[in-house]
C-alpha cells in the first residue's frame, strides 16, 4: 500500500491525494481498529506475508498520524494537505502565466462556484481543495453504486481537467528540482 501510494505520488499527485483520502476514510470506517483492518482488509491482499507485514506497518503509521493530528472524525493528514496546498500555489501561478490553464480553469469555475453555493456558508477551502473533493466525491459515488446527474458528471470532468493540468505542472516542477 505504501509502495502503491508512493508510485501514485510519483506519477499523478491528484491520484495520490485522492488515494490517501480513501485510506483515511477506510481507517475511519474500521474505527482505527488495526485488528479489523488486518482481518478484513490486509489479509485479502494477494501479496506475500512479508508484504502484508509492511502494509500493516504502513496502516499502523497512518492510524498513529491521524490520531496525533486529531483527525479521527474529519480532516486529512497534514502531509497530504501540504501537497494540496502546493497544487494551489501552482494553480495561482499558472493563472497568471498560462493561457491554456486559464481556459481549463474557467471551464471549471462555474462548477466551483456551484459547490461553494451548495455548501451554504461551510468553508470548503480553496479552489483546488474543491476540485479534489469533487473528484473524490465522484469516486465515492462510483464505489457505492450511486448514479450521478449529468451536471455532476460535468463538474467531475471539469475538476479532473484542472487536476490533470496541475499534475503536469507539478511533475515538471519535480523534474526541474
Amino acid at each position: 500500500m505504501k509502495q502503491l501510494a508512493e508510485k501514485k505520488k510519483e506519477k499523478n499527485i491528484g491520484e495520490y491525494i485522492v488515494y490517501m483520502y480513501q485510506m483515511e476514510d477506510l481507517i475511519r470506517s474500521y474505527q482505527f481498529n488495526m485488528d479489523e483492518i488486518r482481518q478484513y482488509v490486509i489479509s485479502h491482499y494477494p501479496v506475500s506475508d512479508k508484504e502484508k507485514t509492511e502494509i500493516t506497518d504502513w496502516f499502523r503509521y497512518l492510524v498513529q498520524e491521524m490520531q496525533n493530528e486529531n483527525i479521527q472524525e474529519t480532516g486529512h493528514l497534514s502531509t497530504t494537505q501540504k501537497e494540496v496546498d502546493h497544487l494551489a500555489n501552482i494553480h495561482w501561478n499558472l493563472l497568471k502565466n498560462d493561457q491554456e490553464y486559464f481556459k481549463i480553469y474557467n471551464d471549471a469555475k462555474p462548477h466551483i462556484i456551484d459547490a461553494i453555493m451548495a455548501a451554504e456558508g461551510q468553508d470548503l477551502g480553496h479552489e483546488i481543495q474543491i476540485c479534489i473533493n469533487g473528484v473524490y466525491g465522484l469516486l465515492l459515488c462510483r464505489l457505492t453504486g450511486k448514479k450521478l446527474s449529468p451536471e455532476q458528471e460535468k463538474s467531475a470532468h471539469a475538476f479532473g481537467s484542472v487536476l490533470s493540468y496541475l499534475n503536469l505542472a507539478y511533475m515538471e516542477e519535480k523534474k526541474d528540482q
